[in-house]
């Protein structure tokens, strides 16, 4: 493992990859593991698989824009370089379903077959109707292609407490402390094992299976689509991503800011 060592902790980190992780960066305090990721990429220095990790992450992002926040050592925050160049860019989606699955694959092995644990469109990681984890995945594009992926992770492990009443941890939830450095271990493990089989083609049974643990698939809920409530059937999402939701009998499509779970 190539490893750049900021603190010993690091050590501990030796996922059983391939390549996912094997080159591993520890900063004890970083603004944005997607940041950081980023540079090293642009300065080709980032092999395919290189992870990012962090104690302290002081202006993390999620999706729309929001900030993540996390208490500093208490939980798994890090981004991983993928280089997925077989991959077309109409069709990153298929990426996204992956390390979704691969985070529901990691939390389902600690936590046991559970239908709580549900991944929230468009890949968030929740239990119940509580926040587990986010990602957020940013694409560099070469032409029609992916020419690498950023895929930033945030997961919720030792934090007990939490400004907000719609976040949990795995400690919440079993009562049980863990070793971070295993987590992240078993995490990149996870992570390689679904992109493999994304980069073999075999994207039919990513699908299947991302619709089989999709929040509030085949439910009927309370949605907000353009500032108006609305009740709905969430009944899949299109090949571009995009969210397909059945309302007043008409089957609509939505991208991540048209539509906001009530």
């Amino acid at each position: 493992m190539n490893v750049t060592k900021y603190e010993n902790q690091v050590d501990a980190i030796s996922p059983q990859t391939l390549f996912t992780g094997q080159q591993l960066v520890w900063l004890p305090e970083c603004a944005s593991t997607n940041t950081e990721a980023q540079q090293l990429a642009v300065q080709n220095r980032a092999t395919d698989g290189c992870c990012v990790i962090t104690d302290k992450q002081t202006a993390g992002r999620g999706q729309r824009g929001n900030q993540w926040e996390a208490a500093p050592g208490e939980n798994l925050t890090m981004s991983v370089v993928w280089q997925p160049t077989f991959l077309p860019a109409a069709d990153q989606f298929q990426l996204s379903q992956a390390v979704a699955l691969a985070i529901h694959d990691w939390a389902t092995a600690l936590l046991g077959p559970d239908p709580a644990l549900r991944i929230k469109w468009p890949n968030d990681i929740f239990y119940g109707s509580q926040k587990l984890g986010g990602i957020l995945i940013e694409n560099t594009l070469q032409g029609p292609k992916i020419q690498y992926s950023i895929v930033g992770i945030g997961l919720n492990i030792n934090q007990r407490e939490f400004g907000v009443t719609t976040a949990t941890s795995l400690a919440q939830l079993t009562g049980h402390a863990y070793s971070l450095a295993a987590m992240a271990a078993r995490l990149l493990e996870s992570l390689e094992r679904r992109y493999l089989q994304l980069r073999a083609g075999r994207v039919g049974g990513l699908r299947q299976e991302y619709l089989r643990v999709l929040y509030r698939y085949q439910e009927e809920h309370e949605y907000e689509v353009d500032g108006r409530h609305v009740r709905g059937v969430l009944v899949g999402v299109d090949e571009a991503g995009r969210l397909a939701v059945q309302i007043n009998g008409q089957l609509r499509f939505f991208d991540l800011k048209e539509i906001r779970y009530i």
